[in-house]
């Protein structure tokens, strides 16, 4: 800071001198900027876009839908008594023939039950035996006068309850013995096994299921129907299949069976349909393409799956009028392929966005790619203009 002692000073006066000069050009060379600068033209945002001229025609409906290929009858078999695991004879994907052991259980437990069962009966026979013969005695006795009515009454009791007792001690023999043939697993009918959900060594109850067996015979491709094509695929009778291992075959099949309860985790419908028990080169477990199709009675319009703008679950399309769009809401008659066919909403000759949809807004302009922009008029003076602007941005 300059005090009045230092600014008599020469050094000082002509230090202050050089700070007045260096603040004047800083703020003459503020000035001259701002004095040649411009203000920045607004440019307008214009979107270019894709379009289609809108048709309406009597097209097929049509829904393709993903699906496997399962056996119609897959049966999940366990044994009927418990036990330990000792043997498997089957792996997956062995075709298997009827009255075919698949796994066993440990027999010894059931064997000496068996055996208890059987001593149980020897006992049991014999003691109606005794019975039967002390019975005819008195009978003799009886008929000679030896011995009272009631003491033969009392042997003929005995005698039946021996009988009786025979009786049960044999079932449980029978019983038991076929508790010892339930310790093999057998199939029970031609088929393939599917899958394995227990090994040699575990331990399983009555009633598990161990062993999956896919009946041989019809085939069936089962497929997960939305909500939203219940009610049209009911009315479908045109059914095919395509296999994804064979594109270029295409099999006739028939909606065989359509859940009327939603599958809680895919919230889908799961439909089966039949493939019939004459179809070749078709194996369990591959990937098919199910097509339901239908003739469509009313005129419709149909657009690419790409034109559809969805905003609070409801479907309309942006339509381009003198180079401005609006959204205009449609309504949905169905699908064919990648192709949406609209029942209402628009009209035939109207011209739709159908890419970058989800980039408008109502009254934005828009430029139409494909189409050549109209040729600019020649104006003599237009050249010199654009010198003028040259030398200025040299300037």
């Amino acid at each position: 800071m300059l005090t009045p002692e230092t600014t008599n000073h020469p050094q000082a006066r002509q230090l202050a001198g050089r700070r007045v000069a260096t603040y004047a050009f800083a703020l003459a060379s503020a000035a001259l900027l701002l004095a040649c600068s411009k203000p920045a033209e607004k440019t307008e945002d214009i979107r270019p876009v894709r379009t289609i001229t809108l048709v309406s025609s009597n097209v097929d409906i049509n829904s393709e839908l993903p699906g496997e290929v399962r056996p119609r009858i897959e049966s999940r078999l366990g044994f009927r008594v418990a036990g330990k695991i000792v043997a498997r004879k089957v792996d997956v994907g062995t075709v298997v023939k009827r009255g075919q052991v698949l796994m066993q259980l440990d027999p010894q437990d059931l064997a000496l039950a068996q055996m208890q069962a059987k001593a149980g009966l020897t006992a049991a026979e014999s003691n109606r035996d005794l019975a039967v013969a002390e019975l005819k005695r008195y009978q003799d006795l009886r008929s000679k006068n030896f011995v009272a009515a009631s003491v033969l009454d009392g042997k003929e009791v005995a005698a039946k309850s021996a009988q009786s007792s025979y009786e049960q001690a044999q079932a449980a023999y029978k019983n038991q013995a076929n508790q010892s043939g339930y310790t093999s697993l057998v199939a029970d009918v031609d088929g393939v096994v599917t899958g394995l959900d227990a090994e040699v060594g575990q331990v399983v109850t009555a009633g598990t299921p161990v062993v999956r067996v896919a009946q041989t015979g019809d085939l069936d491709v089962v497929v997960g129907i939305p909500e939203d094509k219940i009610n049209s695929i009911r009315q479908m009778t045109d059914v095919n299949v395509r296999l994804w291992a064979s594109p270029g075959q295409t099999i006739p099949a028939k909606l065989r069976e359509l859940s009327p309860i939603a599958d809680p985790v895919t919230r889908t419908f799961t439909a089966k349909v039949s493939l019939g028990g004459d179809v070749k080169n078709v194996q369990l477990g591959m990937t098919a393409f199910v097509s339901f199709n239908a003739k469509n009675p009313a005129s419709t319009i149909r657009v690419p799956l790409t034109a559809m703008f969805q905003e609070k679950n409801a479907s309309s399309v942006w339509l381009v009028e003198s180079g401005v769009v609006r959204l205009v809401p449609v309504q949905v008659a169905g699908s064919s392929g990648e192709e949406v066919l609209l029942a209402g909403g628009v009209k035939p000759g109207q011209v739709v966005v159908t890419a970058g949809v989800n980039q408008l807004k109502n009254g934005q302009k828009v430029t139409i790619l494909g189409v050549e922009a109209p040729a600019a008029s020649v104006n003599p003076a237009a050249p010199a203009k654009v010198a003028d602007a040259a030398a200025g941005a040299a300037k």
